[in-house]
């Protein structure tokens, strides 16, 4: 599943777009590159995201196989490491 597609489908960013604004920004890495929002995302994939204020990381535990899931479901997919 693509980078900009994942980040909206388990709920960290509100829509695609920004997801995509982000990417195109180089505010998002994966395993630290920064990408593309067409990049591809595998499990055990680390993505790092630079806001203005902290650098928040999450490690992917499963590719999503729906368009959405539900926020009480986010930490099937994801898990927020140090």
């Amino acid at each position: 599943m693509r980078i900009d597609k994942f980040l909206n489908c388990v709920n960290i960013t509100k829509r695609r777009a920004i997801s995509e604004d982000m990417c195109k920004n180089g505010v998002v890495s994966i395993n630290g590159i920064v990408v593309k929002p067409a990049k591809d995302t595998k499990v055990s994939d680390i993505i790092t995201i630079s806001y203005l204020e902290k650098t928040v990381k999450y490690e992917v535990l499963q590719v999503p196989t729906t368009k959405t899931i539900s926020k009480s479901q986010q930490h099937e997919y994801v898990k927020e490491v140090g």
